[in-house]
């Protein structure tokens, strides 16, 4: 355990710059953005602020996050709903992701602090909400620019978008998966040699873990599709980039992350963006 954790302190540096690379850039977007909506649209920017401070102060009373993880959750929330502004917009799909995340986090509490594997009582860390939700918040620039830029449309809009849910369906399945599957899974194996581990080793995967992350992906997928301008195929090819992420998550922690040269939230930020690739790449084909 010690030696695990100096490898993460080591390893702390990609934390932060994952972090400092991601704000900054959902952060430009959303002071270019406000300032078009304070002149064109203002009651637009009221919602979004609205709406953003009260998911913020929600995670945090609910111990779901630090104070600083709820301000960066804050702004992704208001680049989501400048993204597509009204009713039917992306904040559907990220409630459901901390809904089923939270819930499959306190699920089984006792038996996850027994394996010593439950999560700090103080919640999330701001690197670990910019570790899973950043893909999702880049996505969601290229998605604005579409709406601004016409002829960035046939583009970045679609393409962009279905990235964005396959990101948000690989960062629900792989919290959903491993929370779950320590409590149900049993023994895990390790995705690359299939040998049995202790729960919560990197890169470790169980029948029961992986369902349960494909079921996360899908739910996500499925209320998108629900509310946004999205078919059932492009849905569906949203499900498939998210458990595909899923896979590489896994299998960048049975190799890179155990060797030391990735933490974890590096290994989520990559994988958000495996499964983000993969979604544009198959609705553009």
């Amino acid at each position: 355990m010690a030696s695990a954790r100096s490898e993460d302190v080591a390893l702390r540096w990609q934390s932060r710059l994952l972090l400092a690379f991601v704000v900054i850039a959902v952060l430009a977007s959303v002071l270019m953005q406000s300032f078009v909506f304070f002149l064109d649209s203002p009651w637009v920017l009221v919602q979004g602020a609205a709406i953003a401070a009260g998911f913020g102060l929600l995670v945090w009373g609910l111990r779901a996050a630090t104070a600083g993880a709820a301000l960066t959750g804050s702004l992704f929330t208001l680049a989501f709903y400048f993204a597509a502004p009204g009713w039917r917009n992306l904040l559907w799909p990220l409630l459901a992701l901390f809904v089923l995340t939270f819930a499959a986090t306190r699920f089984g509490w006792a038996r996850k602090e027994e394996l010593q594997v439950a999560e700090e009582r103080r919640g999330r860390s701001a690197s670990q909400v910019a570790a899973n939700l950043g893909m999702a918040g880049l996505a969601s620039i290229a998605v604005s620019a579409s709406r601004f830029f016409v002829l960035s449309a046939p583009i970045l809009g679609r393409p962009m978008l279905i990235a964005l849910v396959a990101a948000l369906a690989e960062a629900t399945a792989d919290t959903v998966s491993s929370e779950m599957g320590e409590v149900l899974g049993g023994e895990p194996v390790l995705l690359t040699t299939l040998r049995r581990v202790p729960a919560g080793t990197d890169g470790a995967v169980s029948l029961t873990g992986t369902l349960a992350g494909c079921a996360g992906a899908a739910i996500i997928a499925l209320i998108a599709v629900l509310v946004l301008p999205m078919t059932w195929s492009e849905g569906l090819a949203a499900t498939a980039a998210g458990v595909l992420g899923l896979f590489f998550d896994s299998l960048l922690g049975a190799t890179l992350e155990r060797r030391g040269w990735l933490n974890n939230d590096a290994v989520n930020f990559l994988s958000t963006c495996a499964a983000a690739l993969c979604g544009a790449l198959i609705s553009a084909a």
